[in-house]
This record gives structure tokens, C-alpha cells and sequence, in this order.
């Protein structure tokens, strides 16, 4: 892989890496798609890391479909499978990991230790051998995109990481390979994830901005479904995942919950009416709080001015051209009342 890289760069071409567990989905295929839009190669890496893995975790029985995962590719015209065996990426003598820090310890971390410091250090091991200069993940796993992006600043890695919205099924279920564990009734039951972050929505744009009530509608739509076991429903700030008391555009509700011995995790991003999931990726990624009171015209040119505040970290950003790539985007900012 590294000679391959190389050869590729030796030829000025852009690389992309697109991290998987492999028992591929339309959610990654988004992933690759945009992947290939974005650079000359794309390169996905099919591994499925087992530091990430708890000692009662389903490490042994996590889907695996590597013939219908290398078709798939083989369809999207993927220029480049790294699909390493676990020797390869953890020698035997293998002693050293990243550790992520207090980002990673609270929700997916506190319930799952350990977990983000298998993730940490396989990411930057794909990082080294395939040297991108991009990396496509998901906003469905938003905890580890947190992590990941912390990571790669912290450690000064010369990669961009770019995130994509969530694909779901056409009830609303968010993709996940983990879907297939779930028996006909469980399938229906997990449905109340999805419709628990919509609630949530429905209020915010009925005006409603104190999370607790949120939270508490949240959980009240769980306790309506006996099948599934609520693991943790907050609505925090994107960068420092610190939970918050006001919801403002950019924000976002995390819920993780249990459906027998199925697993499974969502998330929704709040935007103003109308916003694309794009757009509100893009308010999350693109602002964190602060105490001035800032109006934001969104990509649409819609005014957003709910006493909500917002900052672009370092700048703020011009108004986005036209027929600009949604990531490329930036929201223009300017003073309440300005």
C-alpha cells in the first residue's frame, strides 16, 4: 500500500482514504462517492479493528462480507483496497496507542472503555501507511468524528477530514452494519431512535429551546417503547461535546440505545427550517458558542436570529459561491442588528 501511495503521489495525484469495518452499506458507499468527487484516488481500507472491541463486544461476530464488500468497490471504480490482516496492523510486539483524552472517555467512551483509543491509534496507523491528503467518515458515528478531528489537530497530521450526513433507510432507521443483527420486531422497535431525535426537532422549531424539556420528551418517546433500552439521549456543543442548557443551530442530540443485544447509535444536527442535512453539518463543523450575540445568514439566505451565537473558528467566512461544494461552504456572520 505504501509503494502504491507513493506511486501515486510521484504522479501529483490527490489521495482519499475511506476507514471501514467492511460489510459495506449505502452509508460508506456515500462515503466513496464523495471521496472520488473530491480527489484523483480514492483508497478504502477494510479492517475490522479489534482494540475498538471490548472483552464482551461483538468483535467475533461483527458482519463480515468481504466478496460483496470487494464487488461493491469494484462497481464504484475504487482505485485501491487495503484490507490488511490484524498481524499487520498490531505485531506481536506491538505496545504503543494513542490516547485520546477526556473527549473520549465520556458517553460512547464511559460505556464502551477503551474503545477510542483502539480507534485513535488504528486511524492514525491508516493515516501513516496511506498518507492522504483527505479522509470520508460519517456524522452517524459523530463521537469518533470529534475524536478523530482532535486527533489530527493535536498531533499536527497534514490530512483533512471530511464528514458526510447520515444515510438512512426509508423509515427513518439510520444505516448501520449492525442493522442486520435485528429480528422483524427489534427492526420495528429501533425505529423509536429516529423518531425520538425528530420530536426533538419538532419542538425546537415550535420554539422550544431548553434541552432538559427536549431531553425529557426524548426519553418519555423510549419509555413508549418497551423493546428498546435507552443508553444515554443528550444535546451537547459539537466540538467539546459538553452538554448545553439553550439549543442554538449546530447543536447536537446524541442517543444510543439497545434492542435485545443489538446496539445502535444516532444522532441529529439542529438547523434552521428547510436546512439540508449539509447545511447543518456545516453549522456544526464551522461554529462553536460564544458570548456575543451573532446573526448568521445561512447558505440559503435565510436569516437565523434566535439569540443564537456563533463563531467561525479563526475567521468569518465569506458567503459561498455559486455551485460550491456544500463542504466547501462557509456561513457568513455578522452582528446582531448589523
Amino acid at each position: 500500500m505504501m509503494r502504491f501511495t507513493a506511486d501515486m503521489r510521484s504522479q501529483a495525484k490527490s489521495l482519499a482514504l475511506v476507514p471501514t469495518m467492511g460489510a459495506l452499506h449505502e452509508g460508506h458507499l456515500s462515503l466513496i462517492r464523495r471521496a472520488k468527487q473530491e480527489c484523483n484516488v480514492a483508497v478504502v481500507s477494510i479492517f475490522v479493528n479489534p482494540t475498538q472491541f471490548g472483552p464482551t463486544e461483538d468483535l467475533a461476530r461483527y458482519p463480515r462480507s468481504p466478496e460483496k464488500d470487494l464487488a461493491l468497490l469494484e462497481s464504484l471504480d475504487v482505485e485501491a483496497v487495503f484490507a490488511p490482516c490484524s498481524r499487520e496492523i498490531y505485531p506481536p510486539d506491538c505496545t504503543t496507542f494513542v490516547d485520546p483524552g477526556h473527549i473520549a472517555t465520556v458517553f460512547e467512551g464511559a460505556l464502551r472503555p477503551g474503545h477510542f483509543r483502539g480507534v485513535a491509534t488504528v486511524v492514525l496507523k491508516l493515516f501513516n501507511i496511506v498518507s492522504p491528503d483527505m479522509a470520508f467518515f460519517g456524522q452517524k458515528d459523530f463521537q469518533q468524528t470529534v475524536v478523530i478531528r482532535r486527533l489530527v489537530e493535536d498531533l499536527n497530521f497534514p490530512v483533512r477530514i471530511a464528514l458526510c450526513p447520515i444515510v438512512r433507510e426509508a423509515d427513518g432507521l439510520a444505516k448501520s452494519s449492525r442493522n442486520v443483527y435485528l429480528n422483524a420486531e427489534d427492526r420495528k422497535a429501533a425505529l423509536v431512535i429516529s423518531r425520538s431525535l425528530k420530536r426533538a426537532e419538532e419542538m425546537t422549531q415550535a420554539g422550544e429551546g431548553n434541552t432538559e424539556k427536549l431531553l425529557e420528551e426524548m426519553r418519555k418517546t423510549f419509555d413508549a417503547e418497551p423493546r428498546a433500552q435507552l443508553d444515554y439521549a443528550a444535546i451537547v456543543n459539537p466540538t467539546t461535546l459538553e452538554p448545553v442548557a439553550q439549543v442554538m443551530p449546530g447543536l447536537v442530540a446524541l442517543v444510543a440505545a439497545r434492542l435485545g443485544t443489538v446496539r445502535l447509535i444516532d444522532n441529529l444536527i439542529f438547523g434552521p427550517p428547510g436546512s439540508t442535512p449539509e447545511q447543518r453539518l456545516q453549522l456544526a463543523l464551522a461554529t462553536q458558542p460564544i458570548d456575543l450575540e451573532f446573526t448568521a445568514l445561512s447558505p440559503l439566505g435565510e436569516r437565523v436570529d434566535r439569540n443564537r451565537r456563533f463563531l467561525q473558528p479563526g475567521r468569518a467566512g465569506p458567503t459561498p459561491a455559486e455551485g460550491e461544494p456544500a463542504s466547501r461552504r462557509q456561513y457568513r456572520l455578522r452582528p446582531a442588528g448589523g
